[in-house]
């Protein structure tokens, strides 16, 4: 069917809103109409508001056993041809890794909130922190991509919502929206328009469901009950889901074309944005709550006559490398402020070759603050 504009769910307007219930909200708008999980802070909220909407909207709640059978049910659910998700933290994601990477596998649409807490661990359940992001990539084993989006206010956590489903059903993929204990508690003003765009996976009775021929890579997805004798295995398979784990080729083909159909469509999935980047003679690259600090930061550096500018990354995976490399190219200082040891830093690093990448590190639950950024700015402009 591909995108369609639809009237959205709530009145246009207005809304004042947590960071959590956004998310619910941007995913109901989207069309999701089944959601299984189970409680974890600081992602429960997002569960509580699906409880009490679902209803309103002939929606499917069920609370699992654990996270396995949390992301086990949305992956089943998604083939009856419902708009699924999950939503979790920490602990919680890394026991969905595997059904992660057989939803990889099996190109199944969904999307998947991470509200990200400090570990390792249980670590401080109530505390921010975005250790999860080097996970979020490589967390299930094998060759993949994946698609993975970061939101830095509660509008966005309303419009990536929206954004994560849609690049899920266009690429059959998980997407993981990877917030965090601000943003998902944060409190804002909510801006629901009265029609969005949404797309709707395809269908073409008939066609391989695990194959296409066309140079989009993306195939047609049928339903379980379309009458289509659907096979969905995680194992090798062929372009009707027969297993071929004997099959050297079958595996390389269909690996290739997994890992193509997005990295062959990253200016589609990309999304970044640009403050003070003209005439900036430094940049800070960040993503997420801490973007807001470093925008912060930027001003008063500019109060203070230092042409400094800010890469915020919206999508954090296919790496938006095209951007980091031309703003690197234009100046030869980046520093890289996030609330870890150093995760997207080291992407920097590697698509930055000829510029000087500094890193702001920190993990002690709290946010980064706008006077930590200036004065590591500072030092790297010295």
């Amino acid at each position: 069917m591909g995108y369609k504009t639809i009237k959205g769910n709530l009145n246009p307007g207005l809304y004042f809103m947590q960071g959590d219930e956004a998310l619910a909200e941007g995913a109901i708008a989207a069309g999701c109409r089944f959601f299984a999980g189970y409680p974890i802070t600081p992602a429960s909220e997002i569960m509580l508001h699906i409880v009490k909407r679902f209803p309103e909207v002939r929606g499917k709640f069920i609370q699992m056993e654990d996270e396995l059978a949390s992301i086990a049910a949305v992956i089943g659910a998604s083939w009856t041809g419902v708009k699924a998700m999950t939503a979790t933290s920490g602990p919680g994601f890394s026991l969905m890794m595997e059904n992660i990477g057989h939803a990889v596998a099996t190109e199944t649409p969904c999307l998947i909130a991470d509200i990200q807490r400090v570990g390792p661990g249980t670590g401080q359940a109530t505390r921010v922190g975005a250790g999860d992001i080097m996970q979020a990539k490589w967390g299930s084993h094998g060759d993949y991509q994946i698609i993975a989006l970061s939101p830095w206010s509660v509008q966005e956590m309303y419009d990536l919502a929206i954004r994560g489903f849609n690049l899920a059903e266009r690429f059959r993929v998980p997407v993981i929206l990877l917030g965090d204990a601000t943003v998902g508690h944060l409190w804002e003003s909510v801006e629901v328009k009265g029609e969005l765009r949404v797309f709707d996976r395809e269908k073409a009775p008939g066609r391989p469901p695990f194959d296409t021929p066309e140079e989009d890579g993306v195939p047609p997805m049928p339903s379980l009950g379309d009458g289509e004798n659907l096979i969905v295995s995680g194992s090798t398979h062929d372009g009707y889901g027969f297993k071929k784990v004997g099959d050297g080729a079958v595996n390389e083909k269909l690996v290739n074309r997994l890992s193509k159909k997005i990295l062959n469509h990253t200016d589609e999935i990309w999304e970044i944005d640009g403050h003070f980047l003209d005439d900036a003679e430094a940049v800070m690259i960040s993503y997420g709550f801490v973007a807001r600090s470093a925008l912060r930061a930027a001003h008063e550096l500019r109060g203070e006559g230092r042409r400094v500018g800010l890469l915020r990354l919206k999508t954090l995976w296919p790496f938006p490398e095209k951007a980091v490399r031309e703003v690197s190219e234009r100046c030869g200082k980046l520093l890289v402020p996030e609330m870890n040891l150093g995760q997207i830093v080291r992407e920097v690093e590697r698509v930055a070759c000829s510029a000087r990448v500094g890193g702001l590190n920190q993990t002690d639950g709290e946010p980064i603050f706008p006077q930590k950024i200036v004065n590591a700015m500072k030092r790297l402009l010295s």
